[in-house]
């Protein structure tokens, strides 16, 4: 089969390519093929456009992995595997998602004024199998990307149909079961799609996790003489129990083992409803798209990091609650001019999100509550609108220059008086990027534009904090990102494509994650300073090679000495190997190396690093019949997927502790999937 192309540094332009509106740019490389150039109307180095056939191919065990595609970025648990995901990517602690802006089949993931954490992005609800393409970009020099889309934005594209119906079974060590079936017919003039997952999982965990997680999709979508629609609804819920971070002296006195838990009533439930619909029409020279969506999503998130610092008797548990409602549409219009000898691509775009949230913190001991430390209800709303055009200067240069602005309002009604309120923001973000095409193979990009990130509403308001009584100091409603950055991308070297970037970024308010609170906090300013390089290397048409390194270097502004970004990891390595197709065989090795990092400002306490190794095997015994293997850490490294520095004090104990809290990366495991197409 024909697949891989771009890993490292490529991309598509999106609806305006779909209409055949190209730029002044150069060809495609095709990894696995006859040709060796470049592809697509990039704005920078650092973009990419991966194929679903590709994603197959690499071993994951939970799907926000698929993100790992990103050159740089890694993504971790530190809780149960029904919570969303912690992402690492270009010196920044992500934490759920803060500065990475993710969407999935044109809905947004990330969830503004969230109860655990601003930003939170959880993808447990991503079907892999459904996936036609994943479009990553890094920096915030995109018009169309808007709040949390700072460090990079990244979307899943489901395929529109499949083309052929399959069922698979995946059954792995700690009780590992998964059930897939999906299969698209032939209705009315369209095509619909049905497909469902069912997973169960214990986990490693001495602790039974539980995991009930249920996902399901029906699509339909229609070809038209001038464009298509499509409608679609998704499903996705789940419960379990949670093994959270643990404290490293009780694992090194032998009283805890390492996948022992603290607190055995930590865990969860949630879920995401939602309905889409997506229209659009082309001709040679436009092309118009809407989409319209709504999101019905909750979630009870079951924590204690600190055991019994604040509650000697009942413990310090508390639940984080929420229910949404998300309406929102995203509209563009595209359409290729000619200005003299020039061609322009000159695209308008009008966007807008409401978030009805309603929120709640609560003391609780075994799940059940006693005490209520606030409760909050937010109605929130970004309403953006965007234009930028794209410039053949000449037959090797390009420049794009566009212009976002955005409106943020919200209304927080607070059970305490003294922190409800309203207010609204206005931010207008220009972007810039040059593109000079040096070959046919080898591009140079200058790129640079402001971005942001939201605060959550309820800290544009507190003026009293609800635990101590005492004042607080709100934030502002939005912070901004500025960033600058040069690349180069080649296809000069036969069968290869090389890729560098240097990049700066300063961010008005950096958000970190305090465990001993579970929750995000706003401090100061921040700069990052970095470079990326990034290499595919396929040397025959079953062998793929990819690698890349990010050294960055991250810290806080006016604040001294103390200036390190706690989990900020300055260092980040991965190599891959695909084989595709030999002799009925496929399948990947993957090599991650996160480094070590500070998890407090004066750097005097910091982190592991970690190296991971997974693999997988799939032998096609015919057209309808495939067996697969996947190895979770093949080498059975005891490493960390995330470490803390914070109080906590266990009930053994008569005062805090400051100690290293850390969640373990799972042991070996082997997963056998049978897979059966029809």
């Amino acid at each position: 089969m024909r697949v891989l192309v771009v890993a490292v540094c490529a991309t598509l332009s999106s609806s305006i390519q779909a209409a055949g509106i190209s730029g002044n740019s150069i060809d495609e490389i095709t990894v696995f093929g006859s040709g060796n150039v470049l592809i697509g109307d990039p704005l920078t180095a650092t973009e990419g456009y991966i194929y679903g056939n590709q994603l197959a191919l690499r071993p994951l065990s939970r799907p926000a992995e698929l993100l790992e595609f990103v050159p740089g970025l890694i993504a971790t648990q530190h809780s149960g595997e029904g919570k969303g995901n912690q992402y690492f990517l270009r010196g920044f602690n992500l934490d759920h998602g803060t500065d990475l802006a993710i969407k999935v089949d044109g809905l947004p993931v990330n969830m503004p004024s969230h109860a655990h954490g601003q930003g939170y992005a959880d993808l447990n609800f991503l079907i892999p199998e459904l996936v036609d393409h994943m479009q990553y970009r890094k920096g915030p020099y995109y018009v169309e990307i808007g709040d949390f889309g700072t460090a990079a934005s990244s979307e899943f594209v489901y395929a529109d149909a499949l083309e052929q119906g399959s069922l698979t079974l995946t059954a792995g060590q700690d009780n590992y079961r998964r059930a897939y079936a999906g299969n698209t017919v032939d209705l009315a003039q369209g095509k619909l799609t049905i497909a469902g997952a069912l997973t169960n999982y214990a986990g490693p965990w001495q602790l039974d996790q539980a995991l009930e997680k249920t996902n399901a999709l029906l699509k339909y979508h229609q070809e038209t003489a001038t464009g298509q629609w499509s409608l679609s609804a998704a499903a996705y819920d789940n419960s379990w129990n949670a093994t959270d971070q643990i404290p490293e002296r009780a694992v090194l006195s032998g009283t805890l083992n390492r996948f022992g838990t603290i607190d055995n009533s930590d865990g969860g439930d949630t879920h995401r409803h939602s309905l889409a619909g997506q229209w659009q029409t082309l001709s040679d020279d436009v092309a118009v798209t809407l989409n319209a969506f709504t999101i019905d999503y909750a979630l009870n998130l079951f924590s204690n990091f600190t055991y019994f610092l604040e509650d000697p008797v009942r413990g310090d548990q508390f639940e984080q609650a929420e229910q949404r409602r998300v309406y929102g549409f995203d509209a563009s219009y595209a359409r290729r001019l000619t200005l003299g000898s020039r061609d322009v691509r000159f695209t308008v775009g009008l966007q807008n999100r409401t978030d009805d949230i309603d929120l709640g913190l609560y003391k609780t001991e075994r799940r059940k509550r006693y005490a209520s430390t606030r409760e909050d209800d937010v109605k929130q709303s970004l309403s953006s609108a965007y234009a930028f055009m794209d410039i053949s200067i000449s037959q090797r240069l390009r420049a794009v220059g566009g212009l976002r602005a955005d409106h943020f309002s919200f209304d927080v009604d607070a059970d305490l008086m003294a922190n409800s309120g309203d207010g609204s923001d206005n931010l207008l973000s220009p972007k810039f990027s040059l593109i000079y095409a040096q070959s046919e193979k080898t591009e140079v990009f200058l790129s640079a534009g402001q971005g942001f990130h939201s605060n959550d509403a309820r800290g544009t308001t507190i003026t009293v904090d609800p635990v101590s009584g005492g004042p607080a100091d709100s934030v502002d409603p939005l912070a901004k990102a500025r960033s600058v950055e040069i690349g180069m991308r080649s296809a000069m070297i036969a069968n290869t494509q090389l890729a560098v970037s240097l990049f700066s970024m300063t961010l008005d308010s950096e958000l970190i994650y305090v465990g001993d609170a579970g929750a995000t906090e706003a401090l100061g300013a921040s700069k990052r300073r970095g470079i990326e390089l990034g290499a595919l290397y396929a040397p025959n048409p079953w062998l793929l090679i990819d690698a890349d390194l990010t050294l960055t270097k991250a810290r806080l502004l006016d604040v001294g000495s103390a200036d390190q970004i706690p989990n900020a990891v300055d260092k980040t390595a991965s190599l891959g190997f695909i084989v595709n197709d030999l002799h009925k065989l496929s399948g990947g090795l993957r090599f991650r190396y996160l480094a070590d990092a500070p998890l407090i400002e004066d750097g005097s306490v910091r982190s592991d690093a970690t190296l991971l190794l997974n693999a997988q095997a799939l032998y096609q015994f015919n057209p309808f019949w495939s067996l697969g293997l996947e190895v979770m850490n093949l080498l059975n490294q005891q490493d960390n997927d995330i470490s803390y520095f914070y109080e906590s004090q266990l009930a053994t104990e008569s005062s805090p502790v400051e100690d290293m809290h850390f969640h373990p990366a799972e042991p070996r495991s082997v997963r056998l999937t049978l897979r059966a197409h029809f």
